[in-house]
């Protein structure tokens, strides 16, 4: 099985997303249908998977849902609309307002079904009160440079919103609210999914300026005023939000688990599924660790498994994202070691702002870098990861896979012939 490397990995990757498939994961969530009016809202990029699920066991529904542009599925009543992700545009402004609008009128007797998925805090997108497009769109490219942890750029992302922090499920009040979400934070925390537009929040305008000065982010001054000015979070025993309820349908330690049963033969050793931090310190931090199982005497390959989110901080202007450079720093501190490989991806195929899931590096990884005319050790300081990657024919391009577990990371460790 492991004779081929490259495509055991890839193959391990491919059961970890296919284990948190919607079609294949939300059925078992839902309740009977109800009698009376159902309104089915979304948002993320395995939201539109997500509807086409529902819609397999309720049939055609009313509702409108929010996904990435190429991540539509063709649903029978719920309209599917595409926007902008990571950084938000107009079509997700338009449509986040027609869904508020959409269930701005429910009763008591109503149900609301809200489907949720990591990318939902780009394309769900209502600036708050004196804030624009662009001042969302300037806040966003600034946290995801600043190398932030995912928890902390939700702080920040729920005090210049309309709807997340709870907001959203304030807005469909009274009628009842059911959320499924497939979690990519780590900790699985469904505030912090898609920055928790259905759930209440304890984040506030000063624990948000504070991540701000921490993590060293400037925005421009009108900015920083209406963060600090921005009104209590609406905490999660709001009398709004008590009735609701919230069911997490898939979840990255799951993933990990389909893909460590998939090893036969192999050593399994799960690191952990919510794993964050710089993604070249953990890269390099954990080929150190590669490098130190190989020079022990295992009769059997050893696999380290790990997920979670990590994040770049951008030093260079070329083409990268976490994954890949994880898979990057990895490489260059593994210097050609003849036994370990190791492939990491983002479960939703996008690594950062490109189409690409992640890479693979193997033993030949600098020989080819070499023959292609490139230095890893030039790409990673040029946070050029999958340029690096591209030359040497070792991306891993899935497309869109139509759900969200986050980051999958995996190394090989081959034992001496």
């Amino acid at each position: 099985m492991t004779d081929d490397p490259r495509s055991f990995l890839t193959a391990l990757f491919n059961a970890a997303v296919a284990r948190a498939d919607p079609m294949l994961c939300l059925a078992a969530h839902l309740p009977p249908k109800p009698k009376g009016r159902l309104i089915v809202i979304g948002a993320g990029k395995a939201s539109a998977r997500m509807g086409e699920a529902l819609e397999g066991v309720y049939g055609p529904c009313e509702g409108l849902i929010i996904t990435r542009y190429g991540y539509a599925r063709p649903c029978a009543g719920i309209e599917i609309v595409e926007a902008a992700h990571p950084v938000p545009d107009a079509a997700g402004v338009a449509a986040t307002q027609r869904l508020l609008d959409l269930v701005s009128d429910l009763g008591p007797d109503d149900q609301v079904i809200a489907l949720i998925s990591g990318g939902g805090s780009a394309l769900l997108c209502a600036p708050a009160q004196g804030l624009t497009l662009d001042d969302k769109k300037a806040v966003n490219a600034a946290l995801l440079a600043s190398g932030m942890p995912i928890s902390q750029m939700n702080i920040v992302r729920k005090q210049v919103s309309a709807v997340k922090g709870g907001k959203l499920a304030a807005a469909v009040f009274p009628a009842k609210l059911l959320t499924l979400t497939i979690s990519d934070v780590p900790g699985d925390d469904p505030s912090e999914i898609a920055s928790g537009p259905t759930v209440g929040s304890r984040a506030t305008p000063d624990m948000a300026l504070g991540a701000l000065q921490q993590w060293k982010v400037a925005l421009p001054d009108h900015i920083t005023q209406v963060i600090a000015n921005a009104p209590p979070p609406i905490l999660p025993d709001d009398p709004r939000l008590v009735s609701a309820q919230t069911r997490i349908i898939a979840a990255p330690a799951q993933s990990l688990a389909a893909a460590a049963a998939l090893a036969e033969g192999v050593e399994v050793r799960v690191l952990g599924d919510a794993i964050e931090g710089e993604a070249r310190d953990l890269g390099y931090a954990q080929a150190q660790m590669a490098m130190q199982i190989a020079a022990e005497n295992h009769p059997l390959p050893i696999l380290l498994l790990s997920g979670g989110e990590c994040t770049v901080t951008r030093r260079g202007n070329g083409i990268g994202g976490p994954n890949a450079e994880y898979v990057l720093a990895a490489g260059c501190a593994l210097d050609g070691h003849a036994r370990i490989h190791v492939l990491a991806c983002d479960t939703d195929g996008v690594d950062g702002a490109a189409e690409v899931a992640g890479a693979y590096a193997g033993p030949d990884m600098l020989g080819l870098a070499q023959k292609a005319g490139v230095r890893c050790l030039d790409a990673l300081e040029n946070n050029d990861a999958h340029g690096f990657f591209a030359k040497i024919d070792s991306q891993i391009i899935t497309g869109p896979t139509l759900t969200n577990v986050n980051d999958f990371r995996a190394i090989l460790i081959m034992p001496r012939e």
